[in-house]
């Protein structure tokens, strides 16, 4: 950990706007993320979660405003092996073969740099990671011999590789059946356990209901609710769910104003 980085929030959005381009998708959002919180980021396709959360991984541009990671500004190298990141996708089978344990090695890569090797303490980072998530026996079996869900609980461990502490995860239990929801959960619970910063995007909570507890959502680029995860679901539901789609790949439609009476704050 970096000196003097260490007393402040693990994400810090004051004024925030971010989009793809020039073109805002959030904006003007006031945000505070605590150490050790676990936090689900609700709202509807379109609603501006997903880009929310790639302007703190740095993965869409902050247009306005001010972001802050783990007491450094978005981007900021040294920040960048602390941060483990779970994207939204189903699976990591692809057409080169790799193993379970050479798929998790890979969150390894941000904590070594570019000159230093695998070492001990790396294999066995991996090794844990790879436990933490219920797949010890698989660690040398192909990736693409695992199911979907399993395969989702592999990318969960690529990230614990590095062992971060802020862990991002985008639709974690989309697409996987009701059994590997409920082995997520216990994993991610684990993990909260030990005080790592949860951030979790999602439309729809499941089984991470019991390990989440605050929930922050999303409406048309701005915070509609930042509070207790119980009083999240009445406002989702109140919003009615909209369905345009500028959040999910950039605003290819446009995006609709802000809805009368939201504002871009926290609490």
């Amino acid at each position: 950990m970096t000196p003097g980085d260490a007393d402040g929030p693990a994400i810090r959005l004051v004024r925030a706007s971010i989009g793809y381009g020039d073109v805002p998708v959030v904006q003007g959002v006031d945000l505070h993320v605590a150490r050790g919180e676990a936090v689900a980021v609700l709202g509807s396709n379109g609603s501006g979660k997903t880009t929310l959360v790639r302007g703190v991984l740095g993965l869409a541009a902050v247009l306005g405003g001010h972001v802050e990671v783990l007491g450094r500004p978005v981007g900021d190298r040294r920040v960048r092996g602390r941060v483990g990141y779970v994207p939204q996708r189903h699976t990591v089978s692809g057409a080169v073969p790799a193993t379970v344990r050479e798929v998790v090695s890979v969150g390894r890569l941000a904590r070594l740099g570019v000159l230093r090797r695998p070492g001990a303490a790396d294999r066995a980072a991996v090794t844990e990671a790879v436990a933490a998530v219920g797949l010890a026996d698989r660690l040398t079996e192909p990736v693409a011999a695992l199911s979907g869900g399993q395969q989702r609980r592999v990318l969960v461990a690529r990230a614990l590789a590095a062992e971060p502490e802020l862990l991002v995860m985008d639709e974690p239990t989309a697409g996987v059946d009701a059994a590997s929801q409920d082995a997520l959960a216990e994993v991610l619970a684990a993990v909260a356990a030990t005080g790592t910063t949860l951030v979790v995007v999602t439309h729809e909570l499941g089984a991470l209901a019991g390990v989440l507890t605050r929930g922050v959502v999303a409406d048309h680029g701005c915070i509609a609710y930042d509070g207790p995860l119980a009083g999240a679901g009445a406002v989702v539901t109140g919003l009615g769910g909209g369905h345009h789609h500028a959040d999910r790949h950039g605003p290819t439609g446009g995006l609709a104003p802000p809805a009368p009476g939201l504002r871009g704050g926290g609490r």
